[in-house]
């Protein structure tokens, strides 16, 4: 094909005529929907759209009198609650651009995330600001439930421009340093509003449960106000497994998720009547598993269920797949054609256009396209391209990711072009993940390399010790210093990373010394009861490990709260036990677990 034979594959219609703000996104709602509820939390607050309007100007008020501009950037550390929100819309309406934090992140990632930001001031809630470095400039805001909001005029607020930025997303960078994705206003108007997704309403209640530093937050939060939607905050995804999900979402009378894929995955694999309550299903972040959807569409489920593509550098989504059945052969599920205003180009590395069918570097332009990457013009002149294709000034931004086109214009997600993976729905550098184990005093050198495939994917890392530092001791770094989905599952010790003759490092060689290990470990102890052998099947099933110890730890095998999750309900499906994932997560050595179940069957047995 040649340039002038290329068709976009999707340049759909705009979505609202001229760009919009947030700010304006929200005014409209504000003004139609005044009385209706936005937003709610588990400690009973519940504010109306015309509450939250008159809160968030006073916030905003209170920014500008800090000194904060058009184009600041303002950090937002606080728990997941109505403040939450109030303090998203209140740094907008002053102007300036927020960067949430979530804070399960370590101390040290949530600190780095902040210097990078370079804001002008942290929002923390009453007891936060300890939990950040003095380098951090913090202003302790809560909203006054009992006062409620000022009735104070809020006229002379400044008026942000569609282009002004309105947020900054951190993502892995090959570096070792995380990258500011830069996203404008007009960016998650266009996404927000898009006509192309399941459309919401008044009567919706959206579940709020994604990390508020990942950028599917941006649907639950603008899609909803788009809607005049209710929010309804909830726990967190690793928080909300711990109990039965699936109530916790009929008790709040939830009708529209966005689930991560991982935990989709998971989820549907083991009960997949968990969201039977919903209206609008949705899942994005990583590949999608076939099985996961025909159990969902097999289950009481009768919503509208979403395969949604797209990087952060894209805002959130690029294609949607409207899934209504799954062949029972099926290997994959397409991720889908452009949303209304996106244009997608599948390139070859001379970027040129490749014939339906063909493999090819996923390039994406038009509306979604952010900003570039926070003070960093290097790296974003490598991934945000001038589009050939498109109006004069344009940009594409080259995904790193290989797709096929099928006859109807529908993608196929292939894989990746670079190291990049996906763990647990994040992407992850796998260098990064060195670079930050290097600055471990007690690493003298190390690999990370990744194992297993799609939703099983995990990091592991070869590490050659200084001195009497320990796999545990390096473990403990981690944890306390990157994020958890960035933390290797395994640390496997080792006397050098071996290099082929060529100079490079030798993958293959790091991957036969792990297989080797796992062949001839001299602490394998068999299992000794029925409780051990059936947990031996299980873990080997769902860890994707053989000769598995009735002394090896769940965690340390790569098991994560997802897994955790899987196995207490496949344990009590099997068994007719009550194993709760607090009791998973309280016995993570096989043999403790298999105490635990014989425990519960006795208890089961005496009732």
């Amino acid at each position: 094909m040649n340039r002038s034979a290329h068709t976009v594959i999707t340049d759909g219609r705009t979505t609202l005529g001229a760009p919009l703000t947030l700010t304006e996104l929200f005014a409209r709602s504000a003004a139609a929907h005044g009385d209706a509820p936005a937003v709610s939390d588990d400690s009973g607050r519940r504010l109306t759209y015309a509450e939250l309007d008159r809160a968030t100007a006073e916030l905003a008020q209170r920014l500008i009198d800090e000194g904060v501009r058009r184009e600041d950037r303002v950090g937002i550390h606080r728990e997941r609650d109505v403040d939450l929100v109030i303090s998203i819309l209140g740094v907008l309406r002053a102007g300036a651009a927020y960067v949430a934090v979530d804070l399960r992140y370590p101390k040290a990632r949530r600190e780095l995330m902040l210097r990078a930001a370079d804001g002008r001031l942290t929002l923390v809630g009453p007891g936060e600001r300890e939990q950040l470095g003095d380098q951090v400039r913090t202003l302790v805001w809560e909203y006054d439930a009992e006062r409620g909001p000022s009735d104070a005029p809020t006229a002379g607020l400044p008026e942000p421009d569609p282009w002004d930025a309105a947020c900054v997303l951190f993502t892995s960078g090959s570096t070792g340093t995380p990258k500011g994705v830069v996203v404008e206003h007009h960016n998650l108007v266009h996404f927000a509003t898009n006509p192309l997704l399941p459309e919401l309403s008044p009567a919706d209640r959206v579940a709020q449960i994604a990390n508020i530093s990942f950028d599917t937050f941006h649907w639950e939060l603008w899609s909803s106000f788009w809607a005049g939607a209710e929010i309804v905050m909830m726990p967190s995804v690793p928080d909300l497994v711990k109990g039965d999900p699936g109530r916790e979402l009929r008790r709040r009378r939830i009708t529209a998720l966005l689930s991560p894929t991982m935990a989709f995955n998971h989820i549907a694999a083991e009960d997949a009547d968990v969201f039977s309550s919903l209206r609008v299903l949705q899942t994005g972040g990583d590949v999608v598993r076939p099985a996961a959807c025909r159990d969902v569409l097999a289950s009481r489920f009768s919503g509208q269920l979403v395969n949604l593509y797209g990087p952060t550098e894209g805002t959130t989504a690029a294609t949607a797949y409207t899934i209504t059945d799954v062949a029972p052969d099926a290997t994959s599920v397409p991720i889908g054609a452009g949303l209304a205003g996106v244009r997608l180009h599948v390139l070859d590395a001379g970027l040129r256009p490749v014939p339906k069918g063909t493999p090819g570097e996923l390039h994406i332009g038009g509306a979604g396209v952010t900003r570039g990457y926070l003070r960093d013009p290097a790296r974003t002149a490598e991934r945000f391209l001038p589009d050939p294709f498109g109006t004069p000034g344009s940009v594409m931004y080259a995904t790193g990711d290989l797709v096929s086109e099928r006859p109807d214009g529908v993608l196929d997600y292939l894989g990746r072009n670079d190291d990049q993976v996906k763990i647990r729905g994040y992407r992850v550098e796998p260098r990064e993940v060195e670079r930050a184990l290097l600055a471990c005093s007690g690493v003298l050198d190390v690999a990370v390399l990744p194992q297993g495939e799609g939703q099983d994917k995990r990091l592991v890392s070869f590490v050659v010790p200084q001195g009497r530092t320990t796999m545990p001791e390096v473990r403990a770094y981690a944890e306390a210093t990157i994020p958890d989905y960035q933390v290797p599952s395994e640390f496997v010790q080792v006397p050098e990373i071996q290099s082929t003759p060529h100079g490079k490092r030798d993958t293959a060689a790091l991957l036969q010394l792990l297989g080797d290990r796992d062949r001839r470990r001299s602490d394998y102890v068999a299992p000794r009861t029925d409780s051990e052998r059936y947990l031996t099947q299980v873990w080997e099933e769902l860890l994707g490990t053989e000769r598995i110890s009735v002394n090896d730890d769940f965690f340390e095998l790569g098991g994560n709260s997802m897994l955790a999750f899987r196995m207490s309900r496949r344990i009590n499906r099997d068994q007719a036990a009550g194993i709760g994932l607090e009791d998973v997560l309280g016995n993570t050595v096989l043999s403790d677990m298999a105490l635990a179940l014989d425990a519960s069957r006795s208890k089961g047995e005496d009732e």
